[in-house]
Formats: structure tokens, sequence, C-alpha cells
């Protein structure tokens, strides 16, 4: 008897698998790399610029005020047994005063950089989103998949380099910067 359940079983998941593999094969399946789209497409490449331009004079001054903050520890712990008590006080105090500063600068320049990548992340998903979903409905795709949902992806229906092909050649040409009048 329990012979007989275990042959059934296996001739239902049988017959469940070679219908199912019937049924796969009228569907168009496809699968993209959404991390090499990110790296390869010219608006990732856009938001790193527009990032560097819009941060790259704070972080400069995060930096110079590092230096700062080292050359005066670097003063303190040279000069401190040659200075009055007193002015050995009020260094330590600046030296306090200014870590509190630097620290509280570095934590605002980190949020308001994560915020706005994370802006700028959104829009360029966005972007990709559309174009993978172009690509699709122009190559009758009845179904695509991100690589993080699929174990294996044969090269058969990785449609990553079309929709970078496709994202190159509808992007938007990059806004020319205006030219400088002579007087």
């Amino acid at each position: 008897m329990k012979t007989k359940i275990i042959s059934l079983a296996a001739a239902g998941l049988l017959a469940i698998s070679m219908t199912a593999n019937v049924a796969a094969d009228d569907y168009k399946i496809g699968a993209v790399n959404v991390g090499r789209l990110f790296n390869e497409s010219p608006q990732a490449a856009d938001v790193r610029t527009k990032l560097e331009k819009e941060f790259g004079a704070r972080e400069r001054a995060l930096i110079e005020e590092q230096k700062k903050l080292k050359d005066l520890q670097d003063r303190l712990q040279k000069d401190a047994a040659i200075m009055s008590e007193a002015e050995r006080k009020r260094l330590e105090r600046d030296l306090v005063t200014l870590q509190r500063d630097s620290q509280r600068n570095q934590n605002e320049y980190r949020d308001d950089v994560t915020f706005r990548r994370n802006e700028e992340i959104a829009n360029v998903q966005t972007e990709l989103l559309k174009a993978i979903q172009a690509v699709a409905s122009a190559q009758s795709f009845d179904i695509v998949l991100p690589d993080s949902a699929v174990v294996f992806i044969s090269a058969k229906v990785d449609i990553t380099q079309q929709v970078i092909d496709y994202i190159k050649k509808n992007a938007p040409a990059p806004a020319a910067a205006p030219a400088k009048a002579t007087p």
C-alpha cells in the first residue's frame, strides 16, 4: 500500500513537471543585471559628477578642518610642557570645541550626501526601469527578472547589454555649459 502511494506521488510529480516544462516554453523570459546596468548607464555617471560638483567644496573644507584639528593636537602635545597652565587649558578647550564642531560638520555632510545620493539614485532607477520595460516590450518578453531574483542567467535570456544600448541611444544629451560673455 505504501509503495503504491509513493509510486502514485512520483507519477503525479513527473506529470506536473512535464506540464510545467511545456507551459514554460510558451513564455519568453529575460533577465537583467541591475548592478551592471546602473554602473554602465550614462545617468549614473552624471549623478557622480553632479554630486562631486555639489559636495566637493564641502568635502575639501572638511579635510582642511581635519588638518587644522591635527595641527592643534600636535601643538598641544609638543608644547604642553612649556605652556602656562592657562594657555594649555585654553588650547585644550579650543581643541574640544573644534573636535565637536568637526564631528557635527562631518555628520551633517554625510547625511546630506546620503540624502542627495538616494534622491538621485531613485531618479536613475526610475529611468532604468522604463528602459527595461521598453526593451522588454519591443522584444515581446513576457517576464524580465532582475539578476538578484535568479540563481543562474544564461546568455540567451540576459538582456542587460540590450538595455544598456537602449539607454545610451536614448539618453538625453548633457546640457552644455553656458558661454561666458566677453566684455
